[in-house]
């Protein structure tokens, strides 16, 4: 009997060897491609290393034909260091208490001085400091700000865009040049014509149309604006306008001759221009956009009418709901149970207007 059931033991042990045998092997095959998906380096905390040593040790150099995550080298130097224990860092001179030495108080106030009084960045004030004989770290400067609340802001900058137009928005126009089809028999024609608008009253005036804006086209139209604003007595200290080809030398002169900067927008930025690119909207959805444009002649006279409603009946938002052009802030009030209020149309009746009858 026995000789029957040893040789059966016997059997089915080798089977189990065999079975696992090939889950290893199929296991080691699976860790491998897992292995390629993952970063070249893993971090493992203390946790994981020592779970890792506890079940590897057991295997003794074997381990060489499964370890994948780090090299057979890195394994035994953890077994060592767990095998002699944590070693003990020797205390720091100062006091014993480990990390940096805090900032002295009154760099820290200097730091926070600066600011205050300069809103300067922290590369900035890493330079002054060091000016000071004070050598720290732009992470030093930023830490120390922050716990003071004085982090960064995006309004922290020394001269925003918004800054540079309220700034100079009394004296600052923009133009920029629009255009409207014409129907004729050969088919359908662009007509262009340019737009200025004072920044900051929002008042527009607005050139005759050409099918040809020529340099000298352009030209002219430079000098009719400018014996506007004569007339007018507004000032103009600034003119901006975009990267347009249209806008020649003989343009920018005529303002230069009476002392007015030209600032030229960087390309592609039409958010640079918005107030005119704006008011060329509106003019097309609210006026231009309602008619077909028959002649030059009659493109002017749409213009005119557009310019003088613009200026003169069309509210504004940012006029207080006003139009841009009117006697005083203050206007009257109408007392509408004594007072009869008229509807004033112009263009066939596609603009409208309300006030008190004469």
């Amino acid at each position: 009997m026995a000789a029957i059931v040893h040789p059966l033991l016997t059997l089915l042990a080798s089977l189990t060897r065999q079975e696992l045998a090939q889950q290893v092997t199929y296991l080691r095959a699976e860790n491998a491609i897992l292995r390629s998906k993952l970063p070249d380096r893993i971090t493992l905390n203390n946790q994981e290393r020592r779970r890792l040593v506890r079940h590897g040790k057991k295997l003794g150099p074997r381990i060489k034909e499964l370890i994948s995550i780090v090299s057979y080298s890195t394994f035994r130097r953890w077994i060592r260091k767990m095998e002699d224990g944590p070693t003990k860092r020797p205390k720091s001179k100062s006091e014993g208490k480990p990390g940096r030495p805090k900032i002295d108080e009154s760099i820290a106030d200097t730091i926070i001085r600066i600011r205050k009084e300069t809103g300067w960045g922290y590369t900035k004030i890493v330079q002054a400091m060091r000016r000071l004989g004070h050598r720290i770290s732009r992470q030093t400067v930023k830490n120390i700000l922050v716990e003071a609340g004085l982090g960064p802001d995006p309004s922290d900058h020394p001269d925003t865009w918004s800054d540079f137009l309220k700034r100079h928005a009394a004296t600052m126009w923009q133009c920029d040049f629009a255009s409207k089809r014409k129907w004729t028999v050969k088919g359908m024609v662009d007509l262009y014509f340019l737009v200025f608008i004072h920044v900051e009253t929002r008042r527009i005036w607005i050139s005759p149309c050409t099918a040809n804006p020529t340099g000298e086209w352009t030209t002219q139209q430079a000098r009719n604006f400018d014996m506007f604003l004569q007339d007018e007595g507004l000032p103009c200290a600034i003119l901006q306008r975009d990267q347009d080809s249209k806008y020649v030398d003989s343009f920018d002169e005529v303002f230069r001759s009476s002392g007015c900067d030209i600032k030229k927008t960087p390309a592609r930025s039409p958010n640079l221009q918005a107030f005119v690119e704006r008011v060329i909207q509106t003019l097309k959805h609210e006026v231009l956009n309602a008619f077909c444009v028959v002649s030059e002649q009659h493109m002017d006279y749409i213009l005119r009418v557009s310019e003088d409603w613009y200026n003169h009946r069309r509210g504004h938002s940012n006029r207080d709901h006003l139009p841009p052009v009117r006697d005083n802030d203050a206007l009257p009030t109408v007392d509408l149970k004594s007072n009869r209020i008229v509807c004033h149309i112009e263009l066939g009746g596609h603009l409208k207007s309300y006030r008190a009858a004469a």
